[in-house]
């Protein structure tokens, strides 16, 4: 399940997480296009619809209905300018989102061949926790992990011990 190139540690956190806070039988609306962890997601009992790669800092139309119980979003906000327009107009009474953390040793990501691929924020803890209550949520549960990268130098090292994504389950409140 977790081969190849996708992110093995990252992926099984996740899971995992996702798995205590949330049934399987809760219906998912996960942000951004469908992507390798919507299929690990399916395969461990999860009903899942992705959003069909809209921009979420001005169309949030895709969240603006009840139909689903919870909504995922898997790195999604560091790239929005605005996320708060999105988790603010999210219908959904759950909703399980991780974030990249803010590292003091390198900057935000950047993809000079791909002006999607970019990182308009990179969260301290603190500030994803007010934009989420800001916009209603109530934090139930938070976690940070690292991820650490099989590449030699000072960087590798330090990921090994500093958290680099943070995870969040909330509750509409």
């Amino acid at each position: 399940m977790y081969e190849g190139k996708y992110p093995k540690k990252r992926y099984k956190h996740t899971l995992a997480f996702l798995q205590e806070n949330i049934p399987t039988t809760n219906t998912i609306l996960d942000l951004g296009i469908e992507n390798p962890f919507s299929e690990v997601m399916r395969n461990n009992g999860y009903t899942v619809k992705n959003t069909q790669g809209e921009d979420l800092d001005l169309h949030t139309d895709a969240v603006k209905t009840d139909a689903y119980d919870t909504v995922t979003a898997f790195e999604i906000f560091e790239h929005l300018v605005a996320p708060f327009n999105v988790l603010q107009d999210i219908q959904a009474r759950k909703l399980v989102a991780s974030v990249p953390l803010k590292l003091w040793f390198a900057s935000a990501y950047k993809n000079p061949r791909d002006v999607r691929d970019r990182h308009y924020h990179e969260f301290e803890d603190w500030q994803f926790d007010w934009l989420l209550e800001k916009a209603g949520w109530h934090i139930k549960k938070r976690e940070k992990f690292t991820n650490p990268v099989k590449k030699v130098g000072i960087r590798p090292i330090l990921r090994r011990f500093t958290p680099r994504y943070y995870l969040v389950y909330a509750e509409r409140l």
